[in-house]
């Protein structure tokens, strides 16, 4: 940083802030090279550039070009699902490795996520399933002193995508915030649930259901249609032959009516009616399995943003309601 951008930081915050957002936006020096030149760490530029944008020093816009056949797609599909927004991003091969999904929910899903606005001290909840594990595991925009907790618990499951606390370190490692973990199984028993729910630590967790400024939730197909579900839900229960898929563990119906199953008032996730009061949540979700569990949970107002791909944005915005 040059002489003359940090003259008269002493003096005010807002000098400093400034400063280093015009090195950083301006000049095109890396936060490596700003933090060489303040003496300090490139954590300690990092949030300096949030608290700039936060402060509204610095304002970011993402624009997606209006020629490209996605953006009205996208517009179309937010609008039959009455949606905030759409994000869309092209469709891969069958088979594809998480690698790949990875790479492509990246640009998306950082959209969505600067959106929220995050400052240090907020709350973003991050679900279970394939397409999060995916995207914990991509590049994501830099969310420093953000506070990433599970909406659910899964102690007791073996495949990685509902090892929760597993996503959870993902996540945040790559938003460079803070996790948060669970440590407690989905669904306890009745006895180990209420001593579960006394222990300070989890009660912490619990507690951040409540006060979230954002998440990032997977959104599960029908559970008969389902290779693979968390072992504690009867796949083949008739309770939940109404259930068109599931988010955070908890299920729901053609009208996003919540379905139980037996045990289900067990459950350690996060209610459905707290998505509902959350200001900024995104779901991720693609397949045509899923369009019938993507429309009701808008139709719910379970999430308010949606990243697909364009195949299923295609059947989203074509199907009935």
């Amino acid at each position: 940083m040059s002489a003359g951008a940090t003259e008269g930081i002493g003096r005010s915050p807002d000098h400093l802030l400034y400063a280093v957002a015009v090195e950083y936006y301006l000049k095109d020096a890396t936060q490596a090279e700003i933090a060489q030149q303040m003496r300090t760490s490139r954590a300690t530029v990092s949030r300096l550039l949030a608290e700039a944008r936060r402060r509204g020093i610095v304002s970011i816009a993402v624009h997606q070009p209006a020629d490209q056949p996605d953006h009205d797609l996208a517009l179309a599909c937010a609008s039959a699902l009455g949606l905030a927004e759409v994000h869309l991003y092209p469709d891969l091969p069958p088979g594809a490795p998480h690698s790949m999904l990875s790479t492509a929910l990246a640009r998306p899903l950082t959209v969505a996520l600067r959106q929220a606005h995050l400052a240090a001290g907020d709350v973003l909840l991050v679900s279970s399933g394939r397409m999060v594990y995916a995207a914990a595991h991509g590049e994501l925009p830099p969310l420093p002193g953000v506070l990433v907790a599970p909406t659910v618990g899964g102690q007791l499951e073996p495949e990685p995508w509902y090892q929760t606390n597993e996503i959870i370190r993902a996540f945040a490692e790559a938003v460079r915030g803070n996790p948060a973990f669970l440590y407690a199984p989905a669904l306890p028993s009745a006895a180990l649930r209420e001593g579960l729910l006394d222990d300070p630590g989890i009660r912490r967790v619990v507690d951040t259901w409540g006060t979230a400024e954002a998440a990032v939730m997977g959104i599960g197909a029908p559970p008969q249609q389902r290779v693979s579900l968390p072992h504690f839900v009867p796949a083949h229960s008739a309770a939940l032959d109404r259930a068109v898929g599931d988010i955070c563990s908890r299920f729901f119906d053609r009208d996003g009516a919540p379905v139980d199953f037996p045990g289900s008032e067990r459950l350690i996730a996060t209610p459905l009616e707290l998505l509902q009061r959350i200001p900024t949540t995104i779901a991720v979700a693609s397949g045509p399995e899923k369009v019938s569990a993507i429309r009701a949970g808008a139709r719910a107002g379970y999430f308010k943003r949606l990243v697909t791909d364009t195949s299923t944005a295609a059947l989203l915005a074509s199907s009935p309601a």
